[in-house]
C-alpha cells in the first residue's frame, strides 16, 4: 500500500533545519583581527598576550593565523592557565612596523603541525624541570633541599630556582656555596624585618629567625608558547612566643618561554600578611630577589654591567632596569640579565652588587624603611634573559622595553 506524501512534513522538516542553521550561525563564534604595533623600537623575540575578557567564554584552545600577503600561517598560541590571556611570541619586527594575526577558537579552525618545539615540564616528585627538546632552562625545587657537608636542618631549604642552565647546557647558578649557604640560585628572602616588634632575618638562616617554607604546589604544565608553574611559600618567624608564627603568604608565578637561541622566563611574586600583624622591612644594603652564580664565577670571575653602565666598581647601591651579570662557564663566556618590572615597588630599584662573589639582589629596601600591610598585595615582578656569549647592552634594552612596555594590541574586526 503505498503511503501518502505529506506536504505538511516536509516543510515542517525544511522549516526545522533552517531553524537550526540560522541558530548554528547565530551561536557561530567568529574570528578576532589582532594587529599588533611595534612602536618606536626594534623586536626580536618578544612575548605578547592580550586578554580575552567574556569573548570565547567556553574555549580553552585557540588557532592564531599570521595574515600576510594575502596569505596565512599558523603561529603558536597558548591559553594563560590562571587568566583569560592567549600568549604568543612576535619575532622580528622592524621599529614602527605592524603585524595582522587571526585568532580562532580551535572548533572554528585548526593549525596545522609543525609550529616548533614548545616547553616541557616534568615534576619527578621533587622539583620541576623545564626544557625545550634536549635543552634544559630552569629547575624549581618544591621539595626541600638538605644542605650539604655536617647535616645543619637550619639551611635545608625549598621554594627556589636552581639549577639555570646556558642554551649549550652550562650550569649558571650555584646552590650552598661554602661561605653563604644560604644563597640558593634564584630566591626571595628578606632581611632586616621587624614583626610584632621581634627582629626576623628570613635571609641568614643559620640565625634560626625566619624561615620560608614551600605550602602548596598549585599547578604546573608545559606548552606551546611557555611552561609554567604556580606555587605558594609562607615566610615563618621563628622566634615567635609558643613556637613558628606564619608572617607572609606569598605566591609565584613563573613562565618560561620557547625561545631556544637564548632562555627566557618571568617571575612574578605576591606577597601578602597572613594575619592582622604588618611586616616592617627596615633600611638595609640587601633584601629581596637574590641571585647567585655559578662557582667559577667566584673571586674576581664575576662581571657585572647595568642598564646605567655602572659594573661591579661602582654599581652597588644605584638604581637600575636590568643588570647583567657573566663571565666564562667551561672557557666560555656566558651570562644573565634580571630585568626589574618599572610597575615595581621604587622602580627603578636599588641593587646589591657584592665586590667579591658572584650575588645580585634587588633591594628596594637600600631606599629606606617601608612595610608590607594588611589587606595589600606586595607585587615584584622580574624577567630573566639567559644567553651564551658576551653581553650586549643593545639586547639587554630591547628585551627590557619589551618587557616593560608591552606591544600595543589593535582589535580591528570581531
Amino acid at each position: 500500500m503505498m503511503k501518502k506524501f505529506s506536504i505538511r512534513g516536509v516543510r515542517a522538516g525544511w522549516c526545522g533545519a533552517l531553524f537550526l542553521s540560522l541558530l548554528l550561525l547565530a551561536v557561530r563564534v567568529e574570528s578576532v583581527e589582532l594587529v599588533v604595533h611595534a612602536g618606536d623600537n626594534a623586536h626580536g623575540e618578544a612575548p605578547v598576550s592580550w586578554e580575552l575578557g567574556k569573548l570565547y567564554a567556553d574555549s580553552k584552545d585557540f588557532s592564531l593565523w599570521q595574515v600576510e600577503g594575502g596569505k596565512e600561517k599558523p603561529v603558536a598560541v597558548q591559553l594563560d592557565p590562571d587568566a583569560r590571556r592567549v600568549h604568543w611570541i612576535v619575532s622580528g619586527m622592524k621599529a614602527g612596523a605592524s603585524r595582522v594575526y587571526r585568532l580562532f577558537p580551535s572548533s572554528e579552525k585548526k593549525a596545522s603541525a609543525g609550529l616548533g618545539k614548545g616547553v616541557e615540564c616534568v615534576n619527578d616528585g621533587k622539583n620541576l624541570l623545564f626544557s625545550i627538546g634536549a635543552k634544559k632552562i630552569i629547575r624549581y625545587n618544591h621539595a626541600v633541599v638538605k644542605s650539604p657537608g655536617k647535616p645543619d636542618p637550619a639551611y635545608d631549604r625549598g621554594g627556589y630556582i636552581h639549577p639555570v642552565w646556558t642554551p649549550s647546557g652550562k650550569t649558571l647558578t650555584n646552590d650552598f656555596p661554602a661561605k653563604h649557604k644560604h644563597h640558593h640560585g634564584i630566591w626571595f628572602p628578606w632581611t632586616n624585618t621587624v614583626f610584632e616588634g621581634r627582629n626576623v632575618d628570613f635571609w641568614n638562616s643559620g640565625k634560626k629567625q625566619g624561615r620560608i617554607e614551600v605550602v602548596k604546589l598549585d599547578g604546573f604544565g608545559g606548552g606551546p608558547v611557555f611552561g609554567w608553574f604556580s606555587v605558594r611559600h609562607r615566610f615563618l618567624d621563628l622566634t615567635a612566643p609558643g613556637g613558628a608564627k606564619p608572617v607572609l603568604e606569598e605566591t609565584w608565578k613563573v613562565k618560561v618561554y620557547a625561545i631556544g637561541d637564548h632562555f627566557l622566563f618571568d617571575l612574578d611574586s605576591t606577597q601578602k600578611c597572613s594575619g592582622k600583624s604588618p611586616l616592617k622591612l627596615n633600611k638595609y644594603r640587601y633584601g629581596g630577589l637574590g641571585f647567585r652564580g655559578s662557582h667559577e664565577w667566584e673571586g674576581p670571575n664575576a662581571f657585572y654591567l647595568t642598564s646605567e653602565g655602572k659594573t661591579r666598581k661602582d654599581g652597588h647601591h644605584t638604581a637600575a632596569r636590568w643588570c647583567e651579570i657573566y663571565g666564562k662557564l667551561e672557557g666560555a663566556a656566558a651570562g644573565i640579565s634580571i630585568l626589574c618590572h618599572p610597575k615595581n615597588f621604587r622602580a627603578p630599584q636599588n641593587m646589591r652588587i657584592h665586590p667579591g662573589e658572584p650575588f645580585f639582589n634587588y633591594a628596594p629596601c637600600q631606599n629606606g624603611d617601608f612595610s608590607i600591610e594588611p589587606g595589600k598585595d606586595y607585587v615584584s615582578r622580574y624577567r630573566f634573559y639567559v644567553h651564551d656569549g658576551e653581553p650586549d647592552a643593545k639586547v639587554s634594552d630591547r628585551l627590557w622595553g619589551d618587557y616593560a612596555s608591552d606591544l600595543r594590541i589593535e582589535v580591528r574586526k570581531g
